[in-house]
């Protein structure tokens, strides 16, 4: 009998494909897997949030709302988790508390169990809203610490944010290790210091990308971690997460055994072998390769496929914007590379190497960044480079929420005519132009539906 089981959140369904498929499995793919995931007592499956939302809607013709309903129907007895950035909802900037409120009630309203928040900068001030929402609204929510490596995060600033996280009133504790740079030793010391005090389950996420994962979760279990997000193999490794059956094998017959049958996630698997070959991205072998990158300058392997794209013919001053983004994620007082600082960091390193000159061009969300619009800086910015970039503008210090106006009754107004639920009016406040294009397309495709079955019933078009 297992002394202390481990739970396995699959995140086939939501990382797996974000990571190694750029966010593209259709919603209809994923039906031929659900019943059988259903039988295997995960301890959630994450199937929403995080690029999901945006991808529905501006790849996939989806509705990331009917997604939800449908999965929550065909996923009877599993808890559905979810991935949301804080105040960034699954967008990428600030949304006023409206926004953020109807979001997260309507999210849970549609059958979401779990909610994971983070904040980029672990800014308390970003999570709390979403959190409190979540809460009164019956879901279980995950608070979750990002991990990353400088000069300023360390086991003492972990275990700070921490504590702030368990006074908000969370459920469970996520480690956020997005790029795959927590080693296996580091996670033990980190979660055994963490046992001492936080009594609600803890949960490590982690990417394949430096080829450390399993190791990594290895010596979490060993610490005292509850659950581990693992993808099934066909989506699993690179930089994806670490594959549910090799876990579940190695824990077999230990203290530890998941209890989870090897058998039916194998029948799982080989039916995600199949759905894998229908998409061109599975072809990307890059993305399934160990990249050592990662260790030296924290990026993550999406980073590192947008340089490459964004550089074409110049790739040869690759080695240059690897060497650039730690310095400037340094001057920005080292912001973990999660998104959107990921992007905000990733782009303006390019910017200086390809201007060939540091800070000769500067991007709006660098400037934006440093007069606070997105939290506190994790470390000290030097102030002399501050006014360099935003001359005498105002630095603000209060919650940067707080500095917006109230969006939901303006977005009501601007999709009303093709608006049939309410959360189309969220959709829009997310992604305006994007959700707008996918509510016209909507309607055009409903009105050739109707003038079909009208060809059908009655032998033609009316005059």
């Amino acid at each position: 009998m297992a002394e202390k089981r481990v739970g396995i959140m699959d995140t086939t369904l939501r990382d797996g494909h974000q990571s190694l498929w750029a966010t593209r499995m259709k919603t209809e793919d994923m039906f031929p897997v659900l019943e059988m995931l259903d039988q295997v007592g995960f301890a959630a499956i994450e199937m929403w949030g995080g690029a999901t939302f945006d991808s529905c809607l501006r790849y996939l013709n989806e509705d990331p709302w009917n997604r939800l309903r449908l999965l929550r129907k065909m996923l009877p007895n599993t808890k559905l988790q979810m991935l949301l950035r804080g105040q960034n909802l699954v967008g990428y900037r600030h949304y006023a508390d409206d926004v953020v409120t109807e979001f997260v009630k309507r999210t849970v309203d549609n059958g979401m169990d779990i909610i994971r928040v983070f904040d980029g900068l672990n800014d308390i001030r970003n999570m709390e809203l979403p959190m409190r929402v979540a809460k009164e609204a019956g879901a279980h929510v995950q608070g979750t610490m990002v991990y990353s490596i400088s000069p300023v995060h360390n086991l003492d600033s972990y275990v700070k944010f921490v504590k702030e996280l368990l006074d908000v009133g969370i459920d469970s504790l996520c480690i956020k290790d997005m790029a795959g740079i927590l080693t296996p030793y580091e996670a033990y010391n980190l979660v055994k210091r963490l046992k001492e005090f936080v009594d609600v389950p803890i949960q490590l996420h982690t990417h394949y990308t430096s080829g450390m994962a399993s190791m990594t979760y290895l010596k979490a279990i060993e610490a005292g971690v509850d659950i581990i997000d693992c993808a099934q193999s066909p989506l699993a490794l690179g930089t994806s997460q670490p594959a549910t059956e090799t876990l579940v094998a190695v824990l077999q017959g230990t203290p530890y055994d998941t209890g989870l049958d090897l058998k039916l996630l194998s029948d799982i698997s080989e039916k995600l072998k199949e759905i894998k070959a229908k998409y061109p991205q599975a072809k990307n072998v890059s993305v399934y390769q160990v990249d050592a990158n990662v260790l030296r300058y924290q990026i993550p392997g999406g980073m590192i496929s947008n340089f490459i794209s964004q550089l074409g013919d110049q790739l040869h001053l690759l080695p240059k914007v690897f060497e650039e983004v730690p310095r400037v994620r340094e001057d920005l007082g080292y912001p973990p590379l999660v998104t959107p600082f990921s992007q905000i960091v990733g782009s303006q390193a390019l910017m200086n190497v390809l201007a060939g000159e540091r800070y000769k061009m500067v991007s709006n969300e660098v400037k934006n960044y440093l007069r606070g619009h997105y939290g506190r800086a994790p470390g000290p910015i030097d102030e002399e480079f501050r006014r360099r970039i935003i001359g005498d503008a105002e630095v603000i210090t209060v919650r940067p929420a707080d500095l917006l106006e109230p969006e939901l009754e303006a977005a009501r107004k601007e999709v009303a005519l093709y608006m049939e639920k309410e959360e189309d009016v969220l959709s829009y406040a997310l992604f305006q132009q994007v959700a707008l294009n996918y509510l016209k397309e909507r309607e055009s495709r409903k009105y050739n539906i109707d003038f079909d079955l009208i060809e059908k019933t009655k032998g033609g078009y009316p005059v």
